[in-house]
């Protein structure tokens, strides 16, 4: 009788190596969100991500056409969430925000890979 696999940890990372990270990979999104709306990629879709203080932009562009913004308030979030998304392949980051009582996501992207520390992959190629 063989056992079920060990899922891996998921991740908890501050914010700003989340956002680092996302910058270095940002065609690997599958999908970013938040509870009033969900921006989805597709073959002819990019993603940009930029700054515009005090928000973080995440945007959906086919050719020089604005699909779909989200704007993120970084100053909430307390800390990045990884886990094993619903679909193989696919990897949830949860930004969670807290208040004395709760805690809750405010944002979430699913990516196509796990998070990796950049240091611990220096010799791999940014996609």
């Amino acid at each position: 009788m063989s056992e079920p696999p060990i899922a891996e940890p998921s991740p908890t990372l501050t914010f700003d190596a989340f956002w680092k990270w996302l910058t270095a990979h940002p065609n690997c999104i599958v999908r970013v969100g938040n509870p009033e709306a969900v921006l989805y990629d597709d073959d002819d879709l990019h993603w940009l991500l930029a700054t515009e203080a005090p928000n973080l932009v995440v945007q959906l562009v086919r050719g020089k056409r604005l699909v779909g913004e989200i704007l993120i308030d970084p100053e909430p979030v307390a800390y990045v969430q990884g886990a094993a998304g619903e679909n193989e392949g696919e990897f949830v980051f949860d930004l969670i925000i807290e208040s004395p009582t709760e805690s809750a996501a405010a944002y979430f992207f699913v990516m196509a890979h796990s998070y990796e520390d950049e240091d611990a992959a220096h010799d791999r190629a940014v996609h």
